[in-house]
């Protein structure tokens, strides 16, 4: 089996690393993998590091090795577009955002949409709620198979008790110029809860030192930042918005909150002054993603979507 990796995405956000841990994943399989990725983006550079065949991202280049590969698999929007453009070749599409199909862009642009969705021999959705878009927007509900995120499960850092002698492990993602995600609300949450929240850039490296994750949004196909402070037996804090129910069972593996600063303040500091509250959700977080969500677990389950498109 043969795949073509589609994927125009600027920066590397949480859709550009499971492209990486899926491309991982199927060469240990071993599925052979083409990435076409946006030239000098973080996860161009980032693919080429790992070893994957990559190449810049073009409608040229997608129409040339499309005819090399078994099947396409376009990871974003841009990436749909020429996927849907190249014919010969089933194409994938996974779909992550929780906004409406054709919500965004001109009106006259809806009749393309349209006809781009319809391109596609099957959509993977990252959630039940984005599956649910899709069928609002149009998309026939038996073209549509639901593949959760895979993350890695790190190693367990700091106890969650901590907290009450460092304020400065609460831990919230930089995305404060993302409209979509809730960086100020988080902040004013913070102030109010009396802690020093950290927005991290860098995950995987700020986990190990946080005993709290706060994850502020106002739309959310998933969240895989969620599912990797989960990994880590980190307590979250999550808006109760779009996929972030299907993962997280309040009071369980983490508190669930609304968009609202005195609500994300009091779930905080419910976990500061509950360190066996924090230490309960925080273990019961990371055997949830153990197991539903690893990287094996996604891997798993686009495979079993290829298997089955290629029929």
């Amino acid at each position: 089996m043969r795949i073509l990796h589609l994927d125009a995405g600027r920066e590397m956000r949480g859709g550009q690393w499971q492209v990486l841990r899926l491309i991982d994943g199927l060469a240990a399989a071993g599925v052979e993998s083409t990435l076409l990725a946006r030239a000098g983006a973080p996860l161009f550079e980032a693919a080429r590091k790992q070893g994957c065949r990559v190449e810049g991202l073009g409608l040229a280049w997608t129409a040339m090795l499309a005819r090399k590969h078994d099947l396409v698999h376009a990871h974003d929007a841009r990436g749909h577009t020429f996927g849907a453009m190249v014919p010969g070749r089933p194409l994938v599409v996974s779909r992550r955002v929780a906004f409406a199909v054709g919500a965004v862009g001109p009106r006259r642009a809806h009749l393309g949409s349209r006809w781009k969705y319809g391109r596609a021999a099957r959509y993977i959705a990252v959630s039940e709620f984005v599956k649910s878009v899709l069928i609002e927007g149009g998309v026939p509900e038996e073209k549509i198979s639901v593949v959760y995120d895979g993350v890695p499960v790190l190693e367990q850092g700091r106890q969650a008790g901590d907290l009450l002698h460092d304020m400065t492990c609460v831990l919230s993602p930089a995305n404060a110029g993302d409209p979509r995600k809730g960086a100020p609300l988080a902040l004013e949450a913070a102030r109010l809860a009396d802690v020093n929240l950290q927005l991290s850039s860098d995950l995987d490296r700020d986990l190990r030192h946080a005993a709290v994750f706060v994850y502020v949004t106002h739309s959310e196909g998933l969240g895989s930042g969620v599912l990797l402070a989960m990994s880590a037996g980190v307590p979250v804090v999550a808006s109760r918005v779009g996929g972030l129910p299907e993962v997280i069972c309040h009071g369980e593996n983490g508190l669930l909150v609304d968009n609202e600063p005195g609500a994300i303040a009091a779930a905080i500091r419910e976990l500061v002054e509950n360190p066996g509250l924090a230490r309960s959700i925080g273990s019961a977080a990371r055997q949830t993603v153990i197991e539903r969500f690893t990287v094996n677990h996604m891997v798993r389950r686009t495979m079993e979507v290829y298997r089955q498109v290629l029929k």
